[in-house]
């Protein structure tokens, strides 16, 4: 199993689309990242596609 730079519990935002609000990390496996954003709910990210960027907790 590859591993990936985020790890659950990490918060993030999306570059693309900062309108989701802030995300937390729910699950990383290699470039499949699920993130929980306030405004968008639950997202599979694929991490070869976005550059997901690390964000503290607000």
């Amino acid at each position: 199993m590859e591993r990936s730079e985020f790890e659950p519990g990490h918060y993030v935002r999306h570059p693309q689309k900062p309108e989701w609000g802030l995300g937390q990390v729910q699950s990383a496996i290699g470039n499949r990242v699920t993130v929980s954003f306030e405004n968008a709910g639950k997202v599979l990210i694929d991490t070869d596609v976005v550059t997901l960027e690390h964000a503290d907790a607000d």
